[in-house]
């Protein structure tokens, strides 16, 4: 496959990857009506493993026998996975799914504190440190930390720390599958059926403890779950990994600055959570920083200053 074609590719499946783990918030929101955080979690693996097994039954792909592969994918799925799910649908017990949908975006920040440690010889381009500070800029907005501190506490403190728990989760698994996974042979599809496999694992080994309370199910509750599971948990993780392979860690976790556009968007249409002036303007310069990370620019300016000296 030419380059170009292949980019094209990575970036719509960048663009519906925002879309759909966007709404996840709005859908785990919807998930709580019914079910604990813990079974969010579980509900929301399972059926992304079940999506994905489905998919390597029916393109006849084997599974790999390298323990050691096995090993690694185990770390990424506790890390991409179970315990950012569980503390996510945790986290929305406290907050709103638009708060939650704007702490997601830290996940960049989480990866670029954690480079040093896994990925040391790891160097970040000047457009992407550009595009990424742009984009700090803009979650700043996002989450306006005046409102925290004069809004009457209506913030749950404990809601943000989960919701950065997960993010931080979320960074250290990639930088990890980068470091680990990237150079092996094994497609994305089964890359990401491993992982929510063993996600899926995890997530029943935990469920007496995190997995307890009644079950109320609705059609809603049926509904958010399963795209949860089937596009957020199954799809979505075949074109995250794909992009990670193509664009890196810290490019692909810039996904994090779309999705809380679409979040605030969904949670005020169809939750009715309240938005201020400082949500969709955060979002506009969050959009800057994604095009400013990919160099969008720098390769303008570059081609006004090749038209003005040839002028």
């Amino acid at each position: 496959m030419s380059p170009h074609p292949r980019a094209s590719r990575t970036a719509l499946s960048f663009t519906v990857l925002a879309l759909v783990w966007g709404s996840s918030f709005l859908f785990m929101k919807v998930s709580l009506v019914g079910l604990s955080p813990g079974q969010v979690a579980l509900g929301r693996v399972s059926l992304g493993a079940t999506t994905l097994v489905i998919i390597m039954l029916v393109t006849h792909r084997a599974w790999p026998r390298h323990p050691r592969t096995w090993l690694h994918l185990t770390v990424v799925a506790a890390t991409l996975c179970t315990i950012p799910f569980t503390l996510f649908a945790w986290a929305e017990t406290m907050v709103p799914s638009t708060v939650a949908s704007i702490v997601n975006a830290t996940t960049p920040i989480m990866t670029l504190l954690l480079t040093p440690l896994l990925l040391p010889t790891e160097r970040l381009s000047r457009a992407k440190r550009i595009g990424l500070g742009i984009g700090i800029l803009g979650v700043v907005v996002l989450v306006a930390p005046w409102r925290v501190l004069f809004d009457g506490g209506s913030v749950s403190l404990p809601g943000l720390l989960a919701a950065l728990g997960a993010t931080a989760c979320y960074g250290f698994g990639g930088l990890y599958m980068r470091r680990f996974l990237a150079h092996t042979d094994l497609d994305s599809i089964t890359i990401a059926a491993m992982q929510m496999v063993l996600a899926t694992a995890l997530a029943l080994f935990a469920a007496p403890v995190l997995s307890t309370g009644a079950v109320h199910l609705t059609l809603q509750v049926v509904l958010a779950i399963s795209a949860l599971g089937v596009l957020g948990s199954g799809i979505a993780y075949i074109w995250y990994t794909g992009i990670i392979r193509e664009w890196g860690p810290a490019r692909a976790s810039t996904v994090t600055y779309l999705t809380p556009v679409v979040g605030v968007t969904f949670g005020a249409l169809f939750l009715g959570e309240g938005m201020h002036w400082n949500e969709p303007l955060g979002g506009a310069i969050v959009v800057l920083g994604i095009l400013a990370s990919q160099g969008v620019f720098d390769r303008r300016f570059a081609r006004r200053g090749t038209a003005s000296c040839r002028a």
